[in-house]
C-alpha cells in the first residue's frame, strides 16, 4: 500500500522539489541550485513514465551531477566571477614597509602601503618580519594584506 501511494505521488514530490530549488535559485546571488532543479525535472519525468523510486533517485543525482560538472566552470566564470576591482586592489604587487613587526603565530603585524596602514600577515604559516622591513603585497584576505619577502632580481 505504502509503495503504491509513494510511487503515484512522486511526480508531485519532484515538481515541488523543482519549484523550491528554482525559488532558491531566484533568491540567491549567482547560480546555486539550478543543476538540482534540472535533476528534479529528470526524476519527475521518470516518475511520470512509471519508473521505480530508486531509478528516479538515480536520474536525479545523475542529471544533477552531470549538469553541474558540465556547466559550473562556465557559470563561475561568467555569472559569479564578475568581481569588481576596488581601490584597495591597487596595493597588490606594491612594496610595503612593516610598521609593526609581523608574527603570524602571535597574530600581529602591520604595514604601510600607499600612505595607509594595514593589518598584515606573512604568506608563510609561521612567517615573521621585523619592523622596517620592505615586503611585497601578495593579496588581500578580508581586511588583511598578505605579504611576502620581495623577490631578489
Amino acid at each position: 500500500m505504502f509503495g503504491s501511494v509513494f510511487r503515484t505521488g512522486m511526480p508531485a514530490v519532484w515538481l515541488a522539489a523543482m519549484i523550491v530549488l528554482l525559488v532558491v535559485e531566484g533568491l540567491a546571488p549567482g547560480l546555486v541550485s539550478i543543476w538540482f532543479a534540472l535533476g528534479a525535472l529528470a526524476a519527475m519525468i521518470s516518475a511520470l513514465l512509471g519508473a521505480p523510486v530508486w531509478l528516479q533517485l538515480v536520474w536525479f543525482f545523475l542529471v544533477s551531477i552531470i549538469t553541474l560538472l558540465l556547466t559550473r566552470p562556465f557559470a563561475k566564470k561568467y555569472v559569479n566571477g564578475r568581481a569588481v576591482p576596488t581601490n584597495a586592489d591597487m596595493v597588490i604587487g606594491q612594496d610595503c614597509v612593516v610598521t609593526e613587526a609581523i608574527d603570524n603565530v602571535l597574530g600581529q603585524g602591520a604595514v604601510s602601503v600607499g600612505g595607509k596602514t594595514w593589518t598584515a600577515r606573512m604568506d608563510a604559516v609561521d612567517g615573521k618580519a621585523p619592523k622596517g622591513s620592505v615586503l611585497r603585497v601578495l593579496r588581500i584576505e578580508g581586511v588583511k594584506l598578505i605579504v611576502e619577502e620581495k623577490p631578489t632580481t
